[in-house]
């Protein structure tokens, strides 16, 4: 541990660190979310084009950490986020040794956060699970990230990864998506695979060996050799990681020995003349961006066609396909009727498949779902566990699945479409496991809004804020994605006023590198309860629907008394002299109390449209509800109630229209009843439940939730 007794001036390096982490939280701290993110992205540029700083970085940092731990009782525990995803991040991206007593200082400090309450906790133990395997297998989280990440082919580590980018064209006009495509395509101009597995043996052969490994001359002998033989290293360091990954620290000496040994196999079999270089030196090999795959978000199915092309392509991939898997390729957009159509309709892939001989065998019948096998409903709740804040699941050895990372960029309206294809996947799974049983899905979200910024006072909302108010919450429930997330829809709205040329690989690319570092350390999901609408027409159609955050009732004669009261109720008297408040409707809901008993109320309020907004427990802190705002035409007659169940029905010979989301795209009109209550997850009804499970089931949530991944995270 540090000695506290002892003052010891810091070094010039540990000195300018120092002052950048300070400012950096102090960063954290502010209230303008302008320009923020731009010190955090400063100090790991500096870090990779200095690589020896970094064990300067994690003394600084632990010391945050222990001063923290000191005065606990009167500090804030923001700062602990930010502070632990840098120790980590810098963990990853160090091309040095790190020195076992720094680890040893680091793990002895990460014990002790573990008495901080949740989320806090749960960060801290979720890395000190990185720092622990790092201790043992140096060089082990890069090497596994980079691997999967990159897609590169090997025997012993087989877990992929994909990221998918979707943008709302809503949001979206076809220069901002020109401009975006353009800084995501980026990506792939990295170099190939061959760069790839080179940069990947320096690292490890770097970190584990440290002064014994000479930089320069390992670096001229990669250089120098072969594709094949480059290949070979490769498989042979990743063997090496795996096998001390699954010893752990036993393994270690053992470890170092094989990497002692692959470095003099590949400096002996380098016949180039070595010259004379710097052997102190380490070369950076900072990892590489991940594979982006940027799609506009027109059909929401497109989620459930993206993600099975990838389950089947991870299958084709792989050595081992169990028949049932095989059987279930054919069938991945089967409806509820059990009739099925090929792939090739519903254009999975762009290679064309042979013509089916009989014409009747392109339509075939399944069997009937009855019931779920028990290894799926494990499965299921696997996921769900897979989810909680502290988990890791791409260094769990029983979950080995690979990751479909998806990032949704715009505002609450293509959070409610995520919503309705979250759920739609959902309820396939319960049917038939096909993506679950090989994908680990991650969602992400930045916002991104096309509304101009409010010149009006500060007291009343822009419409910006009124359209991102998700995107408030997180940033709310999580410091830390409020500066580096939050921050960066407005740099993205900027991107169509630049050019749209292709930039160089040494031209700095904030946006990419932002999103890299999210995808990378935003493994913490905060839960938003989801929302079942039952929409009842005059027609007698019954439409069944979801919403996240928001749904707005509106009663369209009086829709013109809504938006005047907005502007005050002395305008509306001078325009009319006939006093018309709205109209008269029925509502039933179950009232929220302190002793949590719900009682079921009724009231027919006169109103001019009705406003319900979803208020999760991660911000209330306490039981998910809904706040259902009944507007008058005078603002001092608006009534507010809380509850999680209601129903409306329009009385007077009137019908409602209903909007879910804030997007139009999802307006229904001459709606006689809406009826809301929280989303069930699939598969839970009563009927299909055996008595042991509904003994079990009282200690479960069966609410839906959409998992945005943050920083911090927060579970209901």
């Amino acid at each position: 541990m540090v000695d506290r007794t002892t003052s010891v001036a810091l070094s010039d390096v540990e000195s300018s660190v120092y002052k950048t982490v300070q400012a950096l939280l102090k960063e954290m701290s502010g209230q303008s979310a302008r320009e923020k993110g731009i010190l955090r992205w400063s100090l790991y540029k500096k870090l990779e084009a200095n690589p020896s700083c970094s064990v300067s970085l994690i003394r600084v940092l632990v010391k945050e950490l222990e001063k923290l731990l000191q005065i606990h009782k009167t500090r804030s525990y923001s700062h602990t986020i930010p502070v632990l995803h840098t120790i980590y991040y810098v963990v990853v991206q160090s091309s040095v040794m790190i020195p076992t007593s720094v680890y040893q200082t680091v793990y002895e400090c990460m014990m002790k956060l573990l008495i901080l309450p949740t989320p806090y906790s749960a960060v801290a133990l979720s890395t000190l699970r990185s720092i622990k395997m790092e201790m043992t297998t140096p060089g082990s989280l890069y090497h596994r990230r980079v691997t999967a990440e990159q897609n590169l082919k090997n025997e012993h580590f087989t877990l992929q990864e994909k990221v998918f980018v979707l943008a709302d064209p809503a949001v979206f006009s076809a220069p901002l998506e020109a401009a975006v495509r353009t800084h995501l395509e980026a990506s792939s101009f990295l170099g190939d695979t061959s760069t790839m597995e080179k940069n990947m043996v320096l690292h490890v052969l770097q970190t584990g060996l440290g002064t014994t490994c000479q930089s320069s001359r390992l670096a001229q002998a990669l250089e120098a050799s072969g594709e094949h033989t480059v290949k070979t290293y490769f498989q042979e360091v990743v063997l090496a990681v795996e096998k001390s990954v699954k010893h752990g620290a036993g393994g270690r000496e053992n470890y170092l020995n094989r990497l002692q040994q692959i470095y003099r196999d590949i400096l002996t079999a380098s016949k180039e003349e070595q010259t004379k270089l710097d052997h102190s030196s380490v070369f950076s090999t900072a990892m590489p961006y991940p594979k982006i795959n940027f799609h506009l978000w027109k059909d929401e199915d497109d989620l459930w066609n993206l993600l099975a092309n990838f389950a089947m392509c991870c299958s084709s991939n792989s050595t081992s396909v169990d028949k049932e898997e095989k059987d279930k390729r054919d069938s991945v957009r089967s409806e509820d009727s059990g009739i099925e159509r090929d792939l090739k309709e519903n254009n999975f892939d762009d290679t064309a498949r042979p013509a089916s001989i009989n014409p009747a065998s392109s339509f075939s019948r399944r069997n009937a779902f009855k019931t779920m096998k028990k290894a799926h409903k494990l499965s299921l709740m696997s996921e769900t566990m897979d989810v909680f804040p502290g988990g890791s699941p791409l260094f769990n050895k029983d979950r080995r699945r690979h990751t479909a990372r998806v990032v949704v960029l715009g505002d609450d309206r293509a959070l409610g479409r995520l919503t309705r294809a979250f759920l739609s996947i959902r309820e396939r799974e319960s049917k038939c496991l096909i993506l679950t049983k090989k994908l680990n899905l991650r969602l992400y979200y930045i916002p991104v809004s096309d509304a101009a910024p409010s010149l009006s006072s500060p007291d009343s909302p822009c419409e910006n804020e009124v359209r991102l108010s998700l995107a408030s919450l997180l940033g709310r429930v999580d410091p830390w994605y409020n500066s580096n997330i939050n921050s960066l829809g407005a740099a993205i709205s900027k991107l169509a006023g630049k050019r749209s040329v292709h930039r160089e690989q040494s031209e700095p690319n904030v946006f990419l590198d932002t999103l890299c570092y999210y995808l990378r350390c935003g493994t913490q999901p905060v839960n938003l309860p989801l929302y079942s609408v039952k929409i009842i027409r005059s027609s007698c159609d019954v439409v069944e629907e979801v919403f996240v955050a928001h749904l707005e009732v509106d009663i369209p004669e009086f829709r013109h008394l809504k938006k005047n009261s907005s502007k005050g109720p002395g305008l509306l008297r001078k325009k009319s002299t006939v006093a018309v408040f709205g109209s008269v409707i029925s509502v039933s809901y179950s009232e929220i109390s302190l002793s949590k008993r719900q009682v079921v109320k009724g009231e027919s309020p006169m109103t001019c449209g009705v406003v319900i907004t979803s208020e999760p427990a991660a911000v209330t802190s306490g039981k998910d509800h809904l706040t259902v705002e009944f507007h008058s035409v005078n603002p001092g007659n608006n009534t507010t109630i809380q509850t999680q169940n209601i129903s409306i029905k329009a009385l007077q010979h009137r019908t409602l229209s209903v909007c879910l989301d804030k997007d139009s795209r999802s307006t229904y009109t001459n709606v006689q009843r809406v009826e809301i209550s929280p989303c069930l997850k699939p598969g839970c009804s009563i009927g299909s439940r055996s008595e042991r499970e509904l003994l079990f089931s009282k200690y479960l949530d069966n609410v839906l939730y959409l998992p945005i991944n943050t920083f911090t995270g927060v579970t209901p």
